[in-house]
């Protein structure tokens, strides 16, 4: 293999399992393709955020096996997501003067200038995960993107700021690390997503990727190409799981079984018998209890997603509607439940823009790795995967660099 080969690693780290995804990136084109792939099941985590450190560690070390048995390098370093109701996104602006008249606007004026809009506005005890120009004013003139090598003395920006809070990104690392991967950046996890099943025009049209996961549902609206807001709620379709349990008087473990064969969003007009075979028993239920079990829970769900697109301001105005990724999207007729409840547009979001012969990245339930794979393409020289190495490097270097060239060409079309 050439030196000049690049590499990208995501690794989704869902409360109930991790995915990684493995991608070789042609340096011609920049498009990557998928050389390995890892899934297994996840402990130590609840509602997103790390309760035990062993669980996540043991689980990304398993995961990542997989994925390096299956492309045959070996993973130091990677792109995370990170998830839980700590999340949240924030307004923020500011205004710096840029020196004498005549100077041009430089990078370390735009730092500076984000330093000055996220001072206060952002508590001491939060990380900035992520901050989206929405955009810059030059001494008075308005909706500029990018203001590097404008002259002007004013600059002034309008931004959103999403962050979490530190103790859960720091666990998170940490977690990461004992299973000695160096991560590069946490990303939430429907941000990711977006990366992986929007197209340019809904971003820039206003559509809103929802996470529907384990045990959150994570939720970005976009708007004129812009994240315009982040949130995460505390409840997912293990919450149906646990309600069939409990309303069935049955297993958790039947529950699912029950939840992922039977269950439907949309409640069915003629009732009738099924049966499930579980540890050589067997159960039979009616169609029309377990329809109202998980009408019940939906009803809650989607009236806690309609609140949230109210507070962003964006509640049946999204003329894109809204793309549905994670393992709970496969709940069978979730897209007509979600059309009525939003008032919205609504579909499944399927992972796209890679090569390979990886069959599960099919499913919504890969899209987060699939979009953090996309995130880590942006490191230009990436250090994470070294072929047949013999030992896992601490030393990689944290943060993105944001390359450009033809794999920042590439990645232009998804880009949050």
């Amino acid at each position: 293999m050439q030196d000049t080969s690049k590499y990208a690693v995501g690794i989704d780290i869902g409360t109930n399992k991790i995915r990684c995804v493995v991608g070789h990136i042609d340096v011609s084109s920049g498009a990557p393709t998928i050389v390995g792939v890892g899934e297994v099941p996840n402990s130590g985590m609840r509602k997103g955020v790390v309760v035990n450190l062993q669980g996540p560690s043991k689980a990304i070390d398993d995961a990542l096996g997989e994925a390096e048995r299956m492309s045959g390098y070996q993973v130091n370093a990677a792109t995370l997501s990170i998830n839980g109701a700590h999340i949240l996104s924030t307004k923020a602006d500011g205004m710096i003067a840029i020196g004498m008249s005549g100077q041009e606007v430089s990078e370390e004026d735009v730092f500076r200038l984000e330093d000055v809009a996220t001072t206060g506005k952002v508590p001491a005890n939060r990380e900035i995960l992520e901050l989206v120009p929405f955009s810059y004013r030059l001494d008075g003139q308005d909706g500029i993107k990018d203001p590097i090598g404008m002259t002007g003395t004013r600059l002034e920006i309008n931004a959103n700021v999403v962050s979490a809070l530190a103790p859960h990104v720091v666990n998170l690392q940490k977690a990461a690390e004992h299973a000695s991967v160096q991560p590069h950046a946490l990303v939430p996890s429907a941000v990711a997503a977006s990366r992986a099943v929007l197209s340019e025009q809904q971003l820039e049209n206003g559509v809103a990727v929802i996470d529907f996961g384990g045990s959150t549902t994570g939720i970005a609206i976009y708007e004129e190409g812009d994240l315009q807001y982040a949130s995460v709620l505390p409840v997912g379709s293990n919450n149906i799981t646990n309600d069939l349990a409990i309303g069935l008087k049955i297993d958790p473990e039947v529950a699912e079984l029950v939840k992922l064969q039977h269950a439907s969003a949309t409640s069915r007009r003629d009732a009738k018998k099924i049966s499930i075979k579980h540890e050589k028993e067997s159960y039979e239920f009616d169609t029309s209890e377990i329809d109202e079990i998980v009408d019940a829970r939906l009803e809650e769900v989607f009236e806690d997603i309609n609140a949230e697109f109210k507070r962003a301001g964006r509640k049946g105005k999204l003329p894109n509607g809204v793309v549905f990724v994670g393992g709970g999207a496969n709940l069978k007729g979730l897209v007509d439940y979600a059309k009525q409840s939003l008032e919205l547009a609504a579909r499944i979001g399927k992972p796209k823009g890679f090569g390979g012969v990886a069959e599960q990245l099919e499913s919504p339930a890969f899209a987060t790795a699939v979009g953090l794979m996309f995130s880590d393409m942006q490191n230009a020289e990436n250090p994470a995967l070294h072929k047949n190495a013999g030992s896992k490097s601490q030393g990689a270097k944290q943060g993105v660099n944001n390359a450009k060239g033809v794999v920042s060409k590439f990645l232009d079309r998804f880009r949050a």
